[in-house]
């Protein structure tokens, strides 16, 4: 944990550019968004401070975990992104879980991606690791790594 109380992260190292990372991030979240054999569809993502975020899973089973519909709060193109739930689109207060900030740096040849879930309570966070934030996050983010790396690959 870093300083925020009730934070959980995952982080790794992509081996690829991070203007690659960053268009695979904004264009193909739903090849890694939610751990196989789950599957992500973008509802909407109005990339700008203030734009509605929302995104639907489907689970294997005919699960429907969705929409997940929040605001984007601070977007900083190819290094920082920062959404909530704790708001709708128009600013409509709704029950808020957590504060997403996804960030990418530069690191050797590579890029430091790390996503992180700050929750509003420790019983939210203790809900969301419960819910298995790992092993759930972690899969989430060696799929956004493979498919980064892939992608570079074949540029």
């Amino acid at each position: 944990m870093s300083g925020a109380s009730f934070e959980l992260s995952v982080t790794c190292h992509i081996a690829a550019p991070r203007e690659i990372v960053w268009k695979v991030w904004t264009d193909l979240k739903d090849q890694w968004f939610c751990p196989k054999p789950w599957r992500a569809e973008v509802v909407e993502e109005d990339l700008r401070p203030g734009g509605r975020s929302a995104v639907r899973m489907f689970g294997p089973d005919g699960e429907d975990a969705g929409p997940m519909e929040g605001v984007f709060l601070e977007v900083v193109p190819g290094e920082r992104v920062v959404s909530t739930d704790a708001y709708a689109s128009g600013w409509i207060p709704q029950e808020p879980f957590l504060t997403s900030i996804w960030s990418f740096a530069d690191e050797g040849e590579g890029t430091r991606f790390t996503a992180t879930a700050r929750h509003w309570s420790e019983d939210a966070l203790k809900r969301h690791e419960d819910m298995g934030f790992h092993p759930g996050w972690d899969q989430m983010a060696q799929q956004f790594k493979d498919l980064c790396e892939t992608s570079a690959a074949t540029a």
